[in-house]
Order: C-alpha cells, then structure tokens, then sequence
C-alpha cells in the first residue's frame, strides 16, 4: 500500500504519525513537506473531500497569521484560498491512501486510512 504523508518535521504530530507509517509492514511512504512544496488550492480541496472535513475544521486557528490577514475561519471558500496562499494554515500531517485520507491528531488516526 501507498501512503502518502503532509509533513512538517517541526511538528511532533507529523512525527509521530510518520514513524506510524513507517513502521508499518507493507506501507510504501511518500513525504511531502507541504511547507516545501505547497499543495494546490484544487489539491487541499480534492484531499479534504475525501478526509470528509470541511475546510473551516482543517485550518490551524491558532497560527499567528490567522490574526494578521483577518481570516474568517468558518468561511470555506476564504480558508480554502488562505490555505493555498499560506500552507502553514492547513493541519498537519494529513496522510492520504487509496482508503481515503485523514488528519492525524491524535497521531494513532492514521490506522484508519491503513
């Protein structure tokens, strides 16, 4: 099977699901440090979609830019743009598989998707 993860090492989150994956049997892992190499706008959408979470449950509210650009967090269509403008505002680590994918947190969700 292959996972893919959304990683920012920074994060012990992230981390944590990461070693998850990579410690399990059969799991072929893929990292992107989103932060890096940013998702598309129709990126975040599609993976959202298949999580089941609207974007407004996705983004990292507490991020000090939230304040800076006067985000409306419950505004779907404005955290979608905010997320593709500015990655550090999606929630990590997101791992997606053929199953479907999830947010991690608590890391141990990323047995759903396996």
């Amino acid at each position: 099977m292959k996972a893919t993860i959304w990683h920012n090492p920074r994060c012990s989150k992230s981390r944590a699901a990461l070693a998850i994956l990579e410690g399990t049997p059969g799991v072929e892992v893929e990292v992107v440090e989103y932060l890096k190499t940013p998702p598309s706008r129709a990126e975040i959408e599609t993976v959202l979609a298949k999580a089941g979470v609207r974007p407004s449950e996705a983004v990292r509210k507490g991020e000090a830019v939230v304040k800076e650009i006067g985000l409306d967090v419950t505004n779907d269509k404005a955290v979608l743009d905010a997320m593709a403008q500015r990655p550090i505002l999606i929630e990590r680590a997101i791992v997606i598989t053929e199953k479907g994918a999830v947010i991690a947190r608590p890391p141990e969700r990323v047995s759903e998707v396996l």
